[in-house]
């Protein structure tokens, strides 16, 4: 662990190292920045990683309450994730996944489920369930299941975002976050998100 004096002792370099810094960057080949920005913003590619804006698609929960997570979903209550639904998965679908998140988290995004390989034909999670042959990535505690949110503090926001993918992604059940996370990136065509709230 740094102290907050080293953080600023390293915060400190030379003019000339810091435009060294830029002009290193100034010469990356053209083609990783665009990527770089394709998995930030979680678009999908065409051709030869060409970014597309993703297809709209429609994501809703019957269980939630003036946009608000119930108590029941939460680490208070039965633990369990919320039913949802979606609609609009573009042609060409080969599979679907699914990120909850935390937006509001002071590591954003902090992740609390992540689902691949969901059926493409498939148009809702239930309750307490996963999809049959679907998997799960470990998410940001390290586990590959649903870790219920803890909303303390203040007011959260936790987005449910369902991707459909170009692909499978054929990758184990308990993959590393971030292989699944880039997977789902490069190949995402189409997007639905609910946001909803989390109170203390």
């Amino acid at each position: 662990m740094t102290s907050g004096r080293d953080r600023i002792r390293r915060g400190r370099r030379p003019l000339r190292a810091r435009a060294a810094g830029a002009a290193a960057l100034a010469v990356l080949p053209l083609t990783i920045l665009p990527l770089a920005v394709l998995l930030l913003a979680g678009c999908g590619t065409a051709g030869y990683g060409a970014p597309v804006a993703p297809s709209p698609m429609s994501v809703s929960g019957a269980a939630f309450v003036s946009g608000t997570l119930a108590h029941r979903y939460t680490c208070q209550g039965k633990k369990i994730n919320p039913p949802l639904n979606w609609s609009g998965a573009p042609p060409g679908t080969k599979s679907l996944a699914l990120i909850v998140d935390d937006s509001s988290a002071p590591i954003t995004p902090f992740i609390y489920w992540l689902v691949f390989d969901i059926n493409p034909g498939a148009t809702d999670i239930q309750e307490g369930s996963l999809p049959t042959g679907a998997r799960q990535a470990l998410n940001s505690a390290d586990h590959a299941r649903y870790d219920a949110p803890c909303p303390t503090g203040h007011r959260h926001s936790y987005r449910f975002t369902v991707y459909a993918l170009s692909t499978t992604l054929n990758l184990p059940n308990g993959a590393p976050l971030q292989s699944v996370w880039t997977a789902i990136a490069a190949a995402t065509i189409g997007r639905g998100r609910i946001v909803i709230s989390g109170n203390p």
